[in-house]
C-alpha cells in the first residue's frame, strides 16, 4: 500500500527551501566539556513543578502565526511549566528583516528564539543577546543525547548558545524525507491509468502524455478549465522557482546561480545554454505551446494554485506535499482518483540526507529572559519523546499526544486512535475539554520548527515518532489509487521504495553546510542579476516561437553578463565545491 496523508495542510517553505536534518547520537557530556561562563553553579535536575504562571516572547523566525498560542499545546504547556508562549513571528508582520533589527536594536529579540545558525547566531551572541545555557546543561538530558552536535553547533563560542534543530541519529548518507522525496514528477495517476500506462522515458517524453491526460479531462467538476501545468511566482529568488525543480528530478540542487548535483559529479551554471534549468525552460516553452500552461500562471500565487490542486483544475505537481497533499483526499483516492509519482526512465531524485549536525535554525534563549532556567527547562522537553510527537509541524507528520490521537494497541505496535484517525483521515476533530478542547488543528504547535527530525525512531516503541511509518497506519490508508499504483511499480510498497530499488535517487550527504554569506558588492550584483533571470525566464516560458525563445536565452546570457554574472557564479561555484567537500568529508566521517 502508498502511505498518504489526507490532510490538506500547506506545507512549511523550509521544505522548498528547505530542508530536514539529523546528527548521530553520542555519550553525555561532563560539565567541564560545555561549561563556558566560568560558574561553579550548575543545574543538575529541573523543578517538576513551577509556581508562579509567566508568558514568554518567542521569536521565531520560521513561524506563520503570530499571537498567543491556544488549543491543546497550549494547555499541555501550561500544565508542565505554568507558562503561556507569545509568538513572534517576522513572516506575518511583513517579512524581511524588519522585525529582527528593530528588536536586536533594541536589545532583546525575545525570551526565546528560533533563528538561522551561521551569521545570524554568531551576530546574536557578538551582540550579546544569546544566553549561554552551560549552567542549565547538565539537567538538558535529551538534549544531551544529540551532544555531538550541540558541541559542533557552539564550536569557538566558549559556551552552549543554542541548540541545533532536525537532530536524529540517521545516518548522513540516508535521506532525510522518509516515505515520500522533497521532489518528484508527481502526475494524476487515474489519468496516467486510462491512458494504459504509457512510458516516459525522459522529461520531454512527459509533454505528450500530458496533452493526452489534459484530453481526456479538459473541464474539472467545478467547470473550470484543467492545464496539465500551473505555475506561480511567489517563491523566485536566483531564479524561477518552478524552473528549478525539474532539474532535482535528476540529481541536482540550486546554490546560487550553480546547479550543484547530489554526488559532487557534476556543476552547472543555470545560465549555459544546456543546462538543466534552461532544459526546464524549454520544457516549459513546448508545454505551453502545446496549451497545456494555465495562462493565470503569471498572476497567481501559491494560494491560488493550491485551490486549483484541490479542485482538480491541475495534473501535475513538482512536490508530493502539494499535488497529493492538496487533491489526495480520502473519497478521491477510494475512487483511485490522486497524485503519484510517474515512472520516468531515466530520472535520478534528488534526496537531502539526515543532516550530520542539525539543520539550519537552531533554538535558543535570549540574554534578557526572565526566568532562562524555565525556558531551559521548555528546550529540553522539546527534544524528549513526549515533545517530539507533541511539537513537530503537521506536514511532518506529528503523531500527537498519546492518550489523545494515539496509543500503544494490544499488537505492540503505536496505532491511532478514534480521534486521531478523525484528525489525520478527515482533516480535523473537536478536541475534549479535558485536552484544552477546540479544533485539533488550530491548537498545534505554532513554533514551526522540529527539534528532533520526525524519522526518527522512538526507543520506547521501537517505531518513528511520525505516525506516516507505522504499519497500523499504513494499512488504514490502502486504497484503490495506492494499490493500482504499487501493482504498477513492481509492488513498491512508498515513493522512496520505488526509487531506491530502481536506482533512481540520489542523496546529497548531510553536512550542515551553511553558504558564506556574500560580500555587500556580491550581493548588489545577485540582487541585479537574478531578477533579470527570472523577467526572462518568464518570458521564454510564454515565447511566441522558437525564434524568440532562443533569442530571449541570448539577451539574458549576454545581459547577465554585462551586470557581472560571472563574478558572482565563480562565487558560486566555489561554495558548491566546498558543499560538496563537506558532504564527502561527512560521508567519511560516519561510514564506520
Amino acid at each position: 500500500m502508498k502511505l498518504k496523508s489526507t490532510v490538506a495542510l500547506t506545507a512549511s517553505v523550509i521544505l522548498a527551501a528547505g530542508t530536514l536534518a539529523s546528527c548521530s547520537s553520542a555519550e553525555d557530556p561532563t560539565p567541564t566539556e560545555t561549561s563556558g561562563t566560568g560558574s561553579t553553579t550548575e543545574t543538575a535536575a529541573f523543578p517538576t513543578q513551577w509556581e508562579d504562571e509567566i508568558t514568554i516572547d518567542v521569536f521565531d523566525g520560521l513561524a506563520n502565526y503570530m499571537g498567543m498560542q491556544g488549543g491543546w499545546f497550549a494547555k499541555v504547556v501550561k500544565d508542565k511549566f505554568n507558562m503561556n508562549l507569545n509568538i513572534i513571528a517576522p513572516n506575518v508582520a511583513g517579512g524581511g528583516d524588519t522585525l529582527y533589527n528593530t528588536r536586536v536594536a533594541a536589545g532583546d529579540l525575545g525570551d526565546l528564539i528560533v533563528t538561522d545558525k551561521g551569521e545570524r547566531m554568531e551576530e546574536l551572541i557578538q551582540g550579546g543577546l544569546l544566553l549561554d545555557m552551560s549552567e542549565y546543561y547538565p539537567a538538558m538530558e535529551n538534549v544531551a543525547v544529540f551532544d555531538q552536535a550541540v558541541q559542533k553547533l557552539n564550536d569557538g563560542t566558549g559556551g552552549v548558545y543554542a541548540t541545533p534543530t532536525s537532530v536524529s541519529s540517521i545516518l548522513p548518507t540516508e535521506p532525510s524525507e522518509g516515505l515520500d522525496p522533497t521532489f518528484g514528477p508527481f502526475i494524476r495517476w487515474d489519468l496516467y491509468k486510462e491512458l494504459g500506462y504509457p512510458e516516459i522515458s525522459t522529461l520531454e517524453d512527459l509533454l505528450p502524455v500530458l496533452k493526452d491526460m489534459q484530453d481526456l479531462e479538459p473541464k474539472a467538476e467545478n467547470g473550470q478549465n484543467v492545464y496539465a501545468l500551473s505555475l506561480f511566482k511567489d517563491w523566485d529568488g536566483n531564479m524561477m522557482v518552478t524552473g528549478k525543480q525539474p532539474t532535482c528530478f535528476y540529481g541536482f540542487d540550486e546554490i546560487g546561480f550553480v546547479l550543484a548535483k547530489a554526488d559532487g559529479s557534476e556543476y552547472q551554471s543555470i545560465l549555459d545554454s544546456d543546462s538543466e534549468y534552461i532544459r526546464t525552460m524549454r520544457f516549459y516553452y513546448e508545454a505551453n505551446q502545446l496549451g497545456l500552461v494555465d495562462p493565470e500562471s503569471t498572476t497567481q500565487n501559491y494560494d491560488t494554485l493550491w485551490s486549483k490542486f484541490q479542485n482538480g483544475q491541475v495534473l501535475f505537481s513538482w512536490w508530493p506535499w502539494l499535488g497529493q497533499s492538496a487533491y489526495n483526499t480520502a473519497d478521491h483516492m477510494a475512487e483511485g482518483k490522486g497524485f503519484e509519482i510517474a515512472p520516468l526512465e531515466d530520472m535520478q531524485v534528488f534526496s537531502y540526507g539526515a543532516e550530520a549536525y542539525g539543520g539550519k535554525q537552531v533554538i535558543a534563549i535570549g540574554s534578557q529572559a526572565e526566568d532562562p532556567e524555565r525556558i531551559a527547562a521548555f528546550v529540553d522537553w522539546l527534544y524528549s519523546a513526549e515533545g517530539t510527537y507533541m511539537n513537530n509541524s503537521q506536514t511532518m507528520g506529528a503523531a500527537g499526544p498519546e492518550g489523545l490521537t494515539w496509543e500503544m494497541g494490544a499488537s505492540g505496535e503505536p496505532e491511532l486512535t478514534e480521534f486521531g484517525q478523525a484528525v489525520f483521515l478527515d482533516g480535523d476533530a473537536t478536541v475534549p475539554e479535558e485536552w484544552g478542547g477546540g479544533g485539533y488543528i488550530d491548537g498545534t504547535s505554532t513554533l514551526n520548527v522540529s527539534a528532533v527530525l520526525p524519522n526518527d525512531t522512538d526507543t520506547a516503541t521501537g517505531y518513528p515518532f511520525s505516525y506516516k511509518f507505522w504499519p497500523s497506519y499504513q494499512a488504514l490508508v490502502e486504497t484503490p489509487l495506492s494499490e493500482d499504483w504499487s501493482a504498477q511499480m513492481g509492488g513498491a510498497t512508498t515513493t522512496m521504495d520505488y526509487l531506491r530499488d530502481n536506482d533512481k535517487l540520489l542523496v546529497a550527504p548531510g553536512a550542515s553546510f551553511v553558504v558564506p554569506t556574500d560580500t555587500s558588492e556580491i550581493e548588489t550584483l545577485r540582487n541585479q542579476i537574478k531578477a533579470i533571470v527570472v523577467q526572462y525566464s518568464w518570458q521564454m516560458v510564454f515565447a511566441k516561437d522558437d525564434a524568440q525563445f532562443e533569442s530571449l536565452l541570448s539577451e539574458l546570457q549576454s545581459t547577465a553578463d554585462g551586470l557581472g554574472y560571472q563574478q558572482v557564479l565563480e562565487v558560486d561555484m566555489a561554495n558548491a565545491q566546498a558543499q560538496n567537500d563537506a558532504r564527502v568529508a561527512i560521508a567519511a566521517e560516519f561510514a564506520g
